[in-house]
């Protein structure tokens, strides 16, 4: 029996019969965890932000990604926030992930484009899980397993990424009709991928677009007639007639990244506590290597958290953090586990809270600002934000 068919395995220990169990370990088991850093989650805010993209497209459906357990946010709570504010499917990476959650009981419609998990069509086909197929030798492992499953078929039109060539589209098509007459497989879908969605110039992604038209008109000549076609993600909504399809993929714009600018809100808030506060003296460096050298005599924050719970590195120098009413700079390098902070003259305690990043409102840091400072994306921030940060929701 594969591990699939459980919704959950059973929690092991080694001593699990009872024979000499470790009472350290035990302990260690019972204690509750305190967390020295939050992200806090504003699930109104993807209620708002699935609201915003339903406004510029009210025709069609929307399928919310929920992939990388949120971009970060936590999924089960993001995915039950986005159909809360009118989102209609989910979408997944990995069909484990999507697994995963029809294990917590979400029952709404889930479509997963990369499978990774043995006897893929067949764990799809059990739990209601539309998937895609890319290629010809993709679509014959879907069509074996005999399952009915739904099959969204992926084109390629220029990302050069996943998705079946034009030279090879008519054979594919012809494949899928047939194994469709046969009871193999349903096609439900036809889909591309954008490459440009964000430039502000869409040549890129209208040629896309045309591609895309004319690989759907030969599929129906092939005698598909598929219920969902999309093409566009967050910032391709306002690029792409909505009259060419039916359905788009939002990922970033769900949790706030407004590539469109289209008025969405962020929906974390990154906040740590002070662990320390001492004093420092003019010509003393801080932190690793000494890349900050103090200029004055001050006090130094130190706060709990650091590259391994999401803290981009590279942005040692620059950033800065929202503490005591104010935006203070992080002093020095950023270590795996904690910042330290420089506050000049201003009085802050050990057990106050030091906003890392928000949503701006009162003066914070926004995470836009960290990608910047770090010269990466706002994804890779929010997808980074690790397991040793809680995460709670509000709203």
């Amino acid at each position: 029996m594969s591990a699939y068919d459980s919704p959950a395995a059973a929690e092991t220990h080694p001593h699990a019969d009872g024979g000499g169990a470790d009472p350290t370990l035990a302990f260690a088991r019972a204690i509750p965890t305190v967390y020295a850093a939050e992200a806090i989650v504003d699930l109104e805010a993807i209620r708002h932000n699935i609201r915003t993209f339903r406004a510029h497209y009210p025709q069609g459906k929307i399928m919310a990604a929920v992939k990388a357990d949120a971009f970060g946010h936590g999924a089960p709570a993001s995915a039950k926030a986005a159909l809360e504010g009118g989102a209609d499917l989910l979408g997944f990476a990995r069909l484990s992930e999507a697994l995963q959650l029809r294990a917590t009981g979400e029952e709404a419609p889930m479509f997963a484009w990369l499978n990774d998990v043995p006897d893929f069509a067949r764990h799809a086909r059990a739990h209601d899980i539309d998937i895609s197929v890319s290629g010809l030798e993709n679509l014959r492992a879907v069509a074996a397993e005999d399952t009915g499953v739904n099959v969204h078929l992926e084109v390629e039109t220029g990302l050069n990424r996943g998705g079946t060539v034009a030279a090879e589209w008519a054979v594919l098509v012809a494949e899928a009709a047939r194994f469709e007459a046969e009871g193999a497989l349903q096609i439900r879908g036809i889909w591309s991928h954008l490459s440009h969605a964000g430039d502000l110039d869409a040549e890129r992604t209208r040629a896309q677009s045309d591609r895309l038209q004319e690989a759907i008109a030969i599929a129906r000549a092939a005698g598909l007639n598929p219920e969902f076609t999309h093409l566009a993600n967050s910032s391709g909504v306002s690029l792409i007639d909505p009259a060419l399809y039916n359905m788009v993929r939002l990922g970033a714009g769900v949790y706030g990244i407004d590539e469109a600018g289209i008025g969405l809100r962020h929906a974390m808030t990154l906040t740590a506590r002070v662990m320390q506060v001492k004093r420092a003296f003019a010509g003393e460096g801080v932190s690793y290597s000494h890349t900050y050298t103090l200029e004055r005599d001050t006090t130094l924050a130190l706060i709990a958290v650091g590259y391994a719970d999401g803290l981009p590195w590279a942005a040692a120098g620059k950033a800065e953090v929202w503490l005591g009413g104010k935006r203070r700079r992080v002093a020095g390098r950023i270590s795996m586990d904690q910042i330290m902070v420089d506050l000049g003259d201003d009085a802050v305690v050990e057990g106050d809270t030091a906003i890392l990043f928000g949503p701006g409102s009162q003066g914070e840091p926004t995470v836009s600002e960290w990608a910047a400072w770090a010269g990466t994306l706002e994804h890779e921030i929010y997808c980074g934000i690790g397991a040793r940060i809680k995460r709670r929701y509000i709203n």
